[in-house]
């Protein structure tokens, strides 16, 4: 019983942690602003995490964690397999449109890269890997480098994380996901061979 009260005053502090740092950033976000909205004392903070870094790497292991079991479920389903590069892409701006944890993770990353490293890493070895199918099945133009295509995936990911995507925002109601599917064909038809 105390393992699993321990366990659940663990995840609210990482949750708290991550919605204080994806409104106000990593140097922003306060220890008593993340007890009070996680209801635990200071005490119950220090007990999991000794500091404000280290629950902050706490949110980004989460948020890696998270962006690696999407990146790994998504299966080749059918021809082409840069299809499965798009739906890569849309799946992990849905989990930044959608995650907290998540968002946050890439948001330290983006603030804090030699603490918590690069969000990326937990996802673009998957991206690569598809575009070096892809390219060995003939589907990327001709002197397209798979590595290169994978960077501009991660400038895309980078933009949607770091735009604002309230519905009175400069996105609108449309939804980054939304977007990202209208600027996605035009990246595939811009590396796709004729026969893909």
């Amino acid at each position: 019983m105390a393992q699993s009260r321990a366990a659940r005053t663990r995840e609210l502090l990482i949750l708290a942690a991550a919605a204080e740092i994806d409104r106000n950033g990593y140097r922003g976000a306060t220890i008593a602003g993340i007890c009070k909205a996680a209801g635990v004392s200071m005490g119950a903070l220090t007990f999991h995490f000794a500091n404000k870094a280290e629950l902050a790497q706490a949110v980004g292991e989460q948020g890696a964690r998270t962006t690696r079991g999407l990146a790994a479920g998504l299966r080749v389903e059918r021809p082409p397999v840069l299809w499965a590069v798009g739906a890569v892409a849309r799946g992990l701006a849905r989990l930044l449109e959608d995650d907290v944890v998540v968002r946050s993770a890439a948001r330290l990353a983006r603030e804090r890269p030699e603490a918590v490293g690069q969000w990326s890493s937990s996802w673009s070895p998957v991206v690569c890997h598809l575009l070096e199918q892809a390219d060995e099945a003939g589907e990327l133009r001709p002197g397209t480098v798979p590595q290169t295509v994978t960077d501009l995936v991660e400038y895309l990911l980078t933009g949607v994380e770091a735009h604002p995507w309230a519905p009175s925002g400069p996105m609108g109601a449309q939804g980054v996901v939304s977007r990202l599917d209208q600027v996605w064909p035009l990246i595939e038809r811009a590396v796709a061979s004729e026969k893909a």
